[in-house]
This record gives C-alpha cells, structure tokens and sequence, in this order.
C-alpha cells in the first residue's frame, strides 16, 4: 500500500482559482494545451485564495485554485497546473495549461486523470512568474481492492460572524486523513447583523446575497480564512449543499429567505448553483444537469452515497406538525434521486454503506421535552424550537419507505451521516413504530453520527445541558448528544468496527487559539453486523 509523506508544513498565504477542467477525457471548461514552458502574462496577479482539492477517485482527482487580476485584464489569462509525485516538484507527472476569465470568476478546475491509486500528489499553479502555495492530493483505492483502514473527518455549518474557523484549523492539523467530508452550508447568504453580529468578522458583500456577483463574492470572502485554506490545501474534500449555499430552508421551487421582491427564485437557485460550481472542488456537473448525488468507493471497505435533500427534489416544507399532509407520500429525494438512492444501497459492496446528506434522519420527539421543560429558554437561533418540520421528521413517509428498503434487502452495516443543525448527536435508526411505542430494544437498521458545526450557533449555556438531559427519556434511541460546543466528527473505519470520536474546539472567539482542541472528547463505535451504538471506546491512533 503506497501510504503518504505527511505534510508536515503546508503554506497557507491566500490564493486565487479559476474554473476549468481537463485531462484524461474530462469535459474542459477552459482551453488547454501541452506545455512545455510556463505560461507568460503581461497581467500581474496573485492567488488570494489558495488551492484545494476534492471528488478523489482511485485515478483522477479535481484541483481548484482562483487568479486574481490587479486588474481587469482584456482577455484570458493562461494558468500552468502542475502535479507532481514530491513536493519539490522534480517528478512531475502531469502539466497542463488552461485559459481563464471573468466568466468564470477567474476560477480553474482540472480533472487530473491518469493518477495512481492510494497515492499521494503535491500540486501547484503559476501565472508566468507568480506561483500559488503547494496542495497535498490524495486518490482513492481501487475499487474492490482491499483497504485496511479509513480515517476521515465530517464537519458542517460555518457562519462566519460567529466566529473564528478554529474547526477548520484543528482538521488541518490532523495529516492523516484520507478526506473531508462536508456535508454543506459552506457558506450563508444573511446580510451583515442578520445572522451573528461579530464586529471582527464582518461578511462581504454586507447585504444579503441574491445574485450570482453576491454569491461569488462571499464565497471568495470565506475563501480569504487562512484556517479553511490550510484545511484546504492539505485534504481533498467531498462536498454537498444544504440551504445556505442558496437560502435558508429552501426546497425544490423556493426558499423561507427568499421573498417576493428579491426576483425569481429559479434564477436565484442557479445562479447559486453556478456560483457553488465555480468555488467548490467538485467535479462540474453534465451539460444536462446541475444535480450533486453521487457516490465513491473506497476499496472494498466502504461505499459512499452522497444526497441532495434540499434542491433535488423536495416539496416545501409543512408550517406546521400537525397539518394531516405530513401523513402523505411528500418528497424530500423526489423519485428520480430516490430510486438512484435505492439502487446504490442495493448493488453497494463495500463492507460500511455511509450515507452523506443534510438533515437529521432519525425522529426527533420534541413536544414532549416541551412539556417536560416548560420553562427553557429559547432564542431565534436554537434549531430545536418544535418539530423541525425541515428534517426528514417533515417528511416521515418517505423516510420509513427508505427504512423499509433496508429491512426487507437485509443492508447491513448503514451509516448516515449528517450536518445542518449546528449540534452533535448519535442515533440508532429504527422504524417509526418502534421509536413510538419505546420498541427500541430490537436491532437497529442502522446508525446516524449529526456533526456539530464549524461555528454556527447552538443552544445557549444552561439550556443545551437540560435538553441533552432529557432527550434521551423520550428518544431512547438517541445515545448522545451535545447541543453547544463546535467541531467535528473523525471517522476511524476498518472492516471491524466504524468509530465516530466528537473533537470539540477550545475556543472559537479567538484567532489566537485557532486550531487548540478542547479536553472534551467523545467516542462511540458501531461494530460490523450490528447497528447497536457503543459509547466511550478507545480513541483511534493516527494512520502511519
């Protein structure tokens, strides 16, 4: 097993990307051409936002990076990227050249094809003289090809005035991982003071964002932090949308943040769309269709089928839980993504099935924790207020027709991962009648780890520590939660076990203390063949 250098010190000084790709019979959004010698240019430019990777395969990965002009200049601008197998660049195994422009955001995406699996890459890009930072690349093993062992991180949720990318930092700090799992709101679309009021952390543009200028300017304002271009340069990252990318709570046809006077909401959608295209390490989508569900294999040890359950397919959500509509067969995937969704449970070889997608999937009883908490406090931001009709509770027929998929194929070892409401959780997945009737003492289908967020915000002090109290009384298949604290979810996987360790920041405040993780950590394990969640195992050990 070729196994990685670790990148001991990765240069995190900002660049800038443009949006192409190329090689290896990929679509090519740019012109390019064999080089032979770096590309000249008469316009001085610097790259402000670093590089990234993400959408590994076991041959190709997609490299990203932005070119930011001094100037506008009159045409395009050609950018050399460079792959190598060592960081010193003097095994050089693919070179390319691609023009880019404003209408793409001076943005570069190439598909390098061609790669060894289970390899690690350094790669870089240069404008005649200027030259961005160095990224790590990584490919996947072969698919069916034995793989010993998997450690990847799941994170979600970064709103920028809330604080500082601390998460960002402690995930770049950790070499070994194999990828970043984000499972979206990269970005959010509130206006300065509407959402978190951070006079350190102020958001460009200041309005809220509604046109694909607005989208690509706060994309490149996130794309500035020097924690998130480090985690950047170092991991690939597989990446799917929720709400924020485009508005909050939105769906299919709208959105909750988007009103009558803000212009059609289908332009809205794809200029977001194209915007998250531009900036996101992902591999473009077909000329047909702009739909992000895809999946990866890693080896013959896991499957990974990632869902879209925001602009797909699903039908607005209910306004309230007890409209007699939530009884009826309402989409959330809609059928096209749903039966794909289906198909790769069925045909999926690998011996872990994960799940990546937006919103938590187990039932949350949360009336009657009401009751039994009368007096909790609540503020505008707590993402537990009353049933959250946006998750799959909003949509439980859907959800129990995926259950009943799983039973009756006998899908062993599913695990759902999941982002979105700014808090930890661990779940052990049951049909609805169990979970209402306290049945919970059967075997699970399976399990869902909820990532806390980057910075978004939780539950208040006080209240975050009475609710995990009670939540457990009436959602016995809930086995863990914390409702304040941010950071992210490692994964350690081998053909054994699945094991989920919560790393929590010190401090998300500071820009000093970027990066320091807290005491507090939590673990808990799923060993293969069963769905029953283990608490408080060992913390794994870093790959060598």
């Amino acid at each position: 097993m070729k196994r990685r250098h670790f990148l001991r010190a990765v240069t995190t000084a900002s660049i800038a990307v443009p949006i192409l790709t190329a090689c290896g019979g990929s679509s090519n959004s740019g012109s390019s051409s064999s080089p032979s010698i770096p590309p000249t240019s008469d316009i001085d430019v610097s790259f402000v936002h670093g590089v990234a990777s993400g959408d590994p395969l076991d041959d190709r990965v997609i490299l990203w990076t932005r070119v930011t002009p001094t100037q506008t200049p009159s045409g395009d601008i050609p950018v050399l990227c460079e792959v190598s197998e060592d960081r010193e660049f003097s095994s050089i195994v693919l070179s390319e050249i691609f023009n880019t422009s404003a209408e793409r955001d001076y943005t570069v995406k190439f598909d390098a094809a061609g790669l060894l699996s289970e390899t690690q890459y350094w790669y870089r890009f240069s404008v005649g003289d200027t030259q961005s930072p160095l990224g790590r690349a990584l490919t996947l093993p072969t698919p069916g090809q034995y793989a010993e062992r998997l450690r990847y991180a799941v994170c979600s949720c970064s709103s920028y005035p809330h604080g500082y990318f601390s998460v960002y930092r402690m995930i770049a700090n950790r070499p070994d991982l194999d990828f970043v799992l984000h499972l979206g709101d990269y970005i959010y679309e509130y206006a300065d003071g509407e959402y978190g009021d951070n006079a350190q952390r102020l958001l460009d543009p200041p309005h809220e964002i509604l046109v694909l200028d607005d989208y690509r300017r706060r994309y490149a304002h996130y794309r500035k932090d020097v924690d998130l271009q480090a985690a950047h340069a170092l991991h690939p990252f597989i990446t799917i949308w929720d709400d924020h990318e485009s508005a909050n709570d939105s769906y299919m046809d709208g959105a909750e943040n988007h009103s009558e006077g803000e212009g059609e909401w289908p332009a809205r959608k794809a200029q977001a769309i194209q915007a998250y295209f531009e900036w996101m390490p992902i591999r473009p989508p077909t000329a047909s269709e702009d739909s992000i569900y895809r999946a990866f294999r890693y080896g013959d040890l896991a499957d990974f089928i990632m869902l879209d359950t925001r602009l797909e397919g699903r039908v607005k959500q209910l306004g309230n839980p007890v409209d007699p509509a939530r009884a009826d067969a309402r989409d959330l995937l809609g059928q096209t993504q749903k039966e794909w969704f289906k198909n790769k449970l069925g045909i999926a070889q690998g011996q872990w099935k994960f799940v990546g997608q937006q919103v938590m999937f187990a039932q949350l009883q949360l009336l009657e924790i009401q009751r039994l908490l009368p007096g909790v406090p609540t503020n505008d931001f707590s993402p537990l207020v009353a049933i959250n009709m946006d998750q799959w509770d909003g949509y439980p027929v859907e959800r129990e027709e995926i259950l009943d998929f799983v039973e009756e194929n006998s899908i062993n070892n599913l695990v759902v991962l999941t982002g979105d409401i700014h808090t930890s959780w661990a779940n052990e997945l049951y049909k609805s009648s169990a979970v209402v009737t306290g049945g919970v003492f059967e075997e699970p289908l399976g399990v869902e780890f909820v990532a806390p967020s980057i910075t978004s915000p939780g539950f208040p002090d006080g209240a975050a520590e009475l609710v995990s109290a009670v939540l457990p009384v009436v959602n016995p298949h809930m086995k863990y939660t914390d409702l304040k604290n941010h950071g992210f979810i490692l994964m350690d996987v081998t053909h054994q076990r699945a094991q989920a360790e919560f790393y929590y920041a010190k401090n998300i405040d500071s820009a000093a203390e970027s990066g320091v993780e807290s005491a507090k950590v939590k673990t808990l394990m799923v060993n293969s063949g069963s769905s029953r969640l283990i608490e408080d195992t060992p913390v794994s050990y870093p790959k060598v």
